[in-house]
């Protein structure tokens, strides 16, 4: 399937568009100031899926250099496979995998029944719901999910859940390692092969798909430092003839007899390089081998992959400033540590400019922010890994609330990515518009008003439970100011709150003592009816919350 289509349709091919030369002139230097709940809220909410308040507190008492170092050195184990939580099919024509048992994992079955692979992945998308809701206190699940969107691959149009979640697996194995080693793997990679037709990729007839994607999406971009040529693509697209899947056992295999074996000649951009055309078995491997040293042998590689973590990590637009301030400066370091993730992440979440007043509550939420953060930052529990029947249809009900705000877990709109990430000059507020922000809202009202529930296992904001988390929820005042402190970036006004306290906690009424008393005699006797009256006013306080704009950012 040809998907240049995709990448030019309404899509313009700058990197910088700035509306003044300079946002902030902020740097890489190590950030120096406050190391307060403010800062250290501010870096969760960039680097997991919301701030729960025990992180907060957890990571508040270390440096701040010491926050990040944790959060970029996950010592958890990684998540259990998906398992086959759906019904082994009787349908007439279909090859049924009834020999895995309902869970117990189906990745390493080999079935390629279109039935069956339809309902493995949306195993695999509940799974990795599960994941993010019940995620590390690290980096890493957050990381994947920019590293999956990077790479594009469509999960629908790879057909093959197996394939998608050894994609997945891949990516997770290297998220916080070497990114060169991670596009050589990716370039063998079945979903891969399959997504962008390196799999039909032949000496006779050279396919350039994943050559071109290769340099415009993996590496190079088309930035203005990129000046790679058409005859470039066509020649990459030869070094990486050969390879095919074997659909027994689901691995790339390299076919000598497809591969074009005479030398392959680049550009000037690429000094000219000729990459010597071999004639062995090994070939695949050593002509892969070559190419990636020849296009990570470019500057720009780095400052393309830098941006591409800047939109994601930090915000949307690049100026001027910040090209000479902080991308070129990371990507230094991202090529002098010869193209290590962690290095870079690290120079970036420790510099003055990510702690910038600017670069705080200035990205909108994806809808897994506002999805898993909220569930996250709410406290909600999920049934042990044993009850699979229960937490697989759960998650398929939040997996579902994403996609209908606009993010498919493993299935960009295309071969690009979320256009929230490329897309000029809207970028992230593409998230927001007259469709997805009811939708929005409608998920806090309805997590607030009931929730969800599967086998009797009911899920839902627990405003009471909450609010005695917060450290003085008996005074209206500092309640509503730490549940704005940890929900919002952008603080409200002193009268705005105070008219929120008066109309909600205090019913209309004047006095502070009005919820201070309703909060006293539930602490002191829990009866249905105290608990009714707190609870009562306590979710009317968190829905409006979360139905502000202010909620809306990150």
């Amino acid at each position: 399937m040809d998907r240049r289509a995709f990448l030019t349709a309404g899509r313009e091919k700058k990197i910088v568009s700035p509306a003044q030369p300079f946002r902030t002139l902020s740097g890489i230097n190590t950030y120096t100031g406050p190391w307060t709940e403010q800062e250290v809220i501010h870096l969760l909410k960039r680097t997991m899926f919301g701030a729960k308040m025990a992180d907060v507190s957890y990571f508040k008492n270390l440096t701040m250099s010491q926050a990040v170092d944790e959060l970029l050195n996950p010592v958890a184990a990684q998540p259990s496979p998906p398992v086959k939580e759906y019904a082994t099919s009787t349908t007439p024509g279909v090859t049924p995998d009834g020999n895995i048992a309902q869970g117990t994992t189906w990745v390493d079955d080999i079935n390629s029944d279109g039935t069956v692979q339809s309902q493995r992945r949306g195993s695999y998308k509940k799974w990795w719901t599960g994941v993010l809701v019940n995620q590390d206190r690290s980096i890493r699940e957050k990381l994947i999910m920019f590293l999956v969107d990077h790479f594009g691959n469509e999960s629908t149009d790879v057909g093959n859940a197996n394939w998608n979640y050894k994609q997945h697996s891949l990516i997770r194995q290297y998220a916080l390692g070497n990114y060169k080693e991670l596009v050589r793997e990716i370039s063998k990679d079945v979903a891969m092969l399959r997504y962008l037709n390196g799999y039909l990729n032949n000496k006779n007839a050279p396919d350039e798909n994943y050559a071109r994607e290769l340099m415009e999406l993996f590496t190079l971009g088309k930035g203005p430092g990129s000046q790679y040529t058409e005859n470039d693509v066509k020649e990459a697209a030869k070094v990486l003839t050969g390879w095919q899947i074997n659909g027994t056992t689901y691995t790339s295999v390299f076919n000598l007899a497809r591969h074009t074996t005479t030398n392959k000649t680049f550009s000037s951009f690429f000094n000219n390089t000729v990459i010597t055309g071999r004639n062995t078995t090994t070939a695949g491997e050593l002509e892969l081998a070559d190419l990636l040293n020849m296009i990570f042998a470019q500057q720009e590689v780095a400052k393309f992959l830098v941006r591409k973590m800047y939109r994601w990590f930090v915000y949307y637009a690049i100026d001027t400033g910040t090209e000479t301030n902080v991308i070129e400066p990371l990507a230094a370091v991202f090529r002098n540590s010869n193209y290590e993730i962690k290095p870079v992440l690290a120079a970036l979440f420790k510099s003055e400019h990510f702690y910038d007043l600017l670069n705080r509550g200035c990205l909108i939420k994806t809808p897994s922010d506002i999805v898993i953060g909220s569930m996250r930052e709410m406290n909600i529990a999920f049934r042990p890994e044993t009850d699979w029947d229960t937490n697989y249809g759960l998650w398929n009900t939040f997996n579902s609330w994403m996609v209908n705000m606009g993010q498919s877990l493993h299935d960009p709109p295309n071969v690009s990515g979320m256009p929230a990430y490329y897309q000029e000059p809207s970028f992230h507020e593409i998230w927001i518009n007259s469709d997805s922000l009811p939708k929005r809202n409608q998920f806090t009202d309805t997590m607030i008003a009931s929730g969800y529930s599967r086998n009797g296992y009911r899920v839902q904001f627990n405003c009471v439970a909450f609010a005695q988390g917060l450290p003085n929820p008996g005074n209206p005042n500092d309640l509503i100011d730490a549940a704005m402190k940890l929900f919002f970036r952008n603080d409200l006004s002193a009268q705005t709150k105070a008219q929120i306290k008066t109309q909600i906690l205090l019913t209309g009424q004047q006095w502070d003592y009005y919820w201070t008393n309703a909060w006293a005699a539930y602490e002191s006797s829990p009866t249905t009816a105290n608990f009714n009256t707190v609870n009562t006013r306590l979710k009317s306080l968190f829905q409006y919350l979360f139905n502000l704009s202010e909620y809306q950012l990150a």
